[in-house]
């Protein structure tokens, strides 16, 4: 990767496997991840594997959100960005709110005011709209930012299955990022494009226009992150593969048998983030707030 160029810092909490960073990158949006934060085993390694392969910049990763020491970050941080624990507000789940252990907001919210970053980007699930949502808005509010919200989901950028989230994004009133583009790129829709897509580059105003019928779909094989490729050739969720997965295993569910790390590759996959989807939430909801 080129580091001459100085490019936009983010940091990254409750990273996963890196799928909104890699969401950026889809939309446009050129960056430097400056440290991670994660406490999955299994998340970090994925992460250290790809630093070593050259596929992300090397950057710290630190494993306990609660204890980050924020202070070095402080007035340098372009970008927040959070998957944070869904488990306090799915669906799926007891849905104890702030009563979860592992309810991390006002943890993340106390490094916002410490940090001060320029905007900070969220996703969490569906749930999160009725429980736990109203006071992360009211929270980015009294710190200064600005604030939208949106659904967005992985079947309107061509995957098979639903999986619906919530994304935030927040925009301090201090905005250097805005002026190192000049008012460009990403920001309006004048340069910024999506490449690779379905074979072929759609621009910003297309994807995000009010009624446009055209859609983001995923790219080639090869160019899924890694975790997505294993998930499909393993068969390991039915979601990737559809009802062929019954085909192959009928005996065996939702799993894939002598597959290794398959339980630890199904809970990244299940905690992680659709990148194209959150390339798309990302240009939506800057042009939202751009307006």
């Amino acid at each position: 990767m080129d580091t001459t160029e100085e490019l936009p810092t983010v940091l990254s909490f409750c990273s996963g496997y890196g799928g909104i960073e890699r969401g950026l990158e889809l939309a446009g949006f050129k960056h430097r991840v400056i440290a991670f934060s994660e406490i999955e085993a299994y998340a970090i390694a994925n992460l250290a594997n790809k630093m070593e392969a050259g596929k992300l910049l090397p950057a710290p990763i630190w494993s306990n959100l609660k204890t980050l020491p924020v202070q070095p970050f402080r007035d340098k941080v372009s970008l927040l960005t959070s998957g944070y624990p869904c488990q306090p507000f799915s669906a799926a789940g007891e849905r104890k709110g702030t009563d979860d252990p592992r309810h991390l907001w006002p943890y993340i919210r106390g490094h916002i005011e410490s940090i001060r970053p320029v905007q900070c980007f969220f996703e969490n699930v569906e749930g999160h709209i009725s429980l736990g949502l109203r006071e992360v808005i009211s929270d980015l509010e009294s710190l200064g930012y600005k604030t939208t919200w949106g659904i967005f989901s992985a079947r309107e950028v061509g995957a098979p299955h639903q999986r619906k989230r919530v994304y935030i994004l927040a925009n301090s009133e201090r905005d250097p990022i805005r002026e190192q583009s000049g008012g460009r790129g990403w920001e309006n829709g004048q340069s910024s494009s999506f490449s690779g897509l379905d074979g072929k580059a759609q621009s910003l105003a297309d994807s995000i226009s009010e009624g446009s019928q055209r859609r983001l779909h995923w790219r080639q094989d090869e160019e899924r992150p890694s975790e997505l490729r294993h998930a499909g050739r393993s068969g390991s969720a039915c979601q990737q593969q559809g009802q062929a997965i019954w085909d192959f295993e009928p005996q065996l569910g939702r799993v894939a048998h002598g597959i290794a790390d398959r339980v630890d590759r199904l809970r990244l996959l299940g905690n992680g983030v659709v990148p194209q989807t959150a390339a798309k939430a990302w240009l939506t909801l800057n042009g939202r707030l751009a307006q």
